[in-house]
């Protein structure tokens, strides 16, 4: 990345993306659907979506995280 508007970007969306995993584990949890296959997915997606942004916000060089989310 060249500038601190490319890190707040990239930032941004991997922050959209961990915001959506949370929101779909909430909605589970509000229905109260916490097992299950359905329920599994939705852990391992916030989960996952949380690393990525974790590992870009504390990367030395604003990389992308390895394995990360498609970026649309």
């Amino acid at each position: 990345m060249t500038s601190v508007d490319d890190f707040r970007i990239k930032s941004h969306e991997l922050l959209m993306d961990l915001d959506a995993a949370t929101t779909e584990m909430m909605q589970l949890i509000s229905s109260r659907s916490v097992s299950g296959p359905i329920w599994e997915e939705a852990v391992k997606r916030q989960h996952d979506a949380y690393v990525h942004w974790n590992t870009f916000i504390n990367s030395r060089d604003g990389s992308d995280p390895p394995g990360g989310p498609p970026i649309a």
